[in-house]
C-alpha cells in the first residue's frame, strides 16, 4: 500500500522536517550520554567484601573476548548499516530516521539505566581478589574486617561494577530492537507459516546471547549478571521500537507510524485540493461569459449522465 508513495519521503525531501520535529528528541539524547559519561566518572558504592566471601572471587584475571569498544560496533553501527541499506533501496527517509534515533535511545537509556545500577549494588566481580590483591596478599581491616585493597585504583573500581552485565544489556538493547525492525520489514508474523524468516529474526537475538555468554567465560560476570542485563536491554529495546514502529503482526508492520501519518496527510491535502477545485469551476461557470468553465456543463448532458429522459 506504502510503496506507491516512497519516492516522496527521501532525505531531500522531507529529511529537514524530520530533524526539526525531533529536534528535542536528538537533544534529550545528548543530555543521556551526558548522563552516562558522568555515571562512569563517579565511584560506585563499595560493597563489603569479607575473608569468607573471597572464595568465589577468586577467579583469573583476564582480558575481553568482546572489547568495550566492540559493543557499539555490534550494538549500533551494524543496525545502522541494515537500516541505511533498506533506505537506499526504498528512499523512506521516515525508516531510516525513526531506525537510528530508536536504536540511540535503547542503546543510551539501557546504559543509563545499567550504570546507576552497577554503581548503586557495587556488587564485586568474579575476578575481585586479583583486581583487590594483584601479588596474592589480601589485606583486611582488624575492625570491620573489609578487605582493604593495594591494586591499580581503576581497576579495583571496575571490580566493583559486576551488577548487572553493561556488555550483555547493550548487546540486547541493540541487536533486540534490530530483532523487532527485522520482524517488521520481513512481516515474520503475517501468518504465511515461513520459519525461515523467524531464523532471521532470531539471529541477533543468538549474537547478543554469545556476547553476554563471552563475560562470564571471561569472569568479568556472574550468570545473574548476563540474565539480569540482558532483561533490561531487551525490556528497553521492546519500548523503544514499538514507540517509532507498529507491532510486527500488524498490517502495516512494515514501516513506523510517521510514515502512515505522513501519508494520511498527503491524501487529505490531496482531497482538500480537488475539493477546491471543484468549487472553482462551479463558481466560474456562474459568473458569466467571461469565465471559463473547465469541464461541459450542458443540461442535456447532465440530464443524460443522471439518466433522465426528454
Amino acid at each position: 500500500m506504502a510503496d506507491t508513495r516512497l519516492g516522496c519521503h527521501t532525505i531531500g525531501s522531507h529529511g529537514i522536517k524530520v530533524a526539526k520535529f525531533h529536534l528535542y528528541d536528538w537533544m534529550i539524547l545528548i543530555f543521556l550520554a551526558v548522563v552516562y559519561g558522568l555515571f562512569n566518572i563517579i565511584e560506585p558504592f563499595h560493597r563489603f567484601v569479607g575473608s569468607d566471601m573471597l572464595t568465589d572471587l577468586r577467579y583469573p584475571l583476564k582480558g575481553n573476548t568482546v572489547p568495550f569498544w566492540a559493543v557499539p560496533l555490534i550494538a549500533i553501527v551494524l543496525p545502522w548499516a541494515i537500516f541505511g541499506g533498506i533506505y537506499f533501496k526504498k528512499k523512506n527517509v521516515y525508516d531510516l530516521h525513526h531506525g537510528i534515533l530508536g536504536i540511540l535511545y535503547s542503546v543510551l537509556i539501557t546504559a543509563v539505566i545499567t550504570d546507576a545500577i552497577k554503581n548503586g549494588v557495587g556488587r564485586p566481580r568474579p575476578d575481585f581478589f586479583w583486581r583487590c590483591f594483584p601479588d596474592g596478599k589480601p589485606n583486611f581491616n582488624n575492625v570491620t574486617g573489609d578487605v582493604i585493597c593495594h591494586g591499580e585504583r581503576s581497576v579495583i573500581k571496575e571490580g566493583y561494577k559486576s551488577f548487572p552485565s553493561g556488555h550483555s544489556s547493550g548487546a540486547f538493547a541493540g541487536l533486540g530492537f534490530l530483532a523487532w525492525y527485522l520482524a517488521g520489514k520481513l512481516k515474520a508474523f503475517n501468518r504465511e507459516g515461513h520459519i525461515a524468516k523467524l531464523c532471521l529474526v532470531f539471529l541477533p537475538l543468538l549474537v547478543a546471547s554469545l556476547v553476554a555468554v563471552s563475560r562470564v567465560d571471561d569472569y568479568w560476570h556472574h550468570w545473574q549478571d548476563v540474565f539480569a542485563g540482558g532483561i533490561i536491554g531487551l525490556t528497553v529495546a521492546s519500548f523503544c521500537y514499538l514507540q517509532f514502529f507498529p507491532y510486527p503482526f500488524d498490517a502495516d508492520a512494515i514501516w513506523p507510524h510517521a510514515h502512515f501519518q505522513q501519508l494520511a496527510e498527503s491524501r487529505s491535502n490531496g482531497n482538500e485540493n480537488s475539493h477546491n477545485m471543484g468549487w472553482t469551476e462551479t463558481d466560474a461557470f456562474h459568473e458569466g461569459t467571461g469565465a471559463v468553465a473547465l469541464r461541459d456543463t450542458s443540461l442535456v448532458l447532465d440530464s443524460m449522465e443522471s439518466g433522465r429522459r426528454f
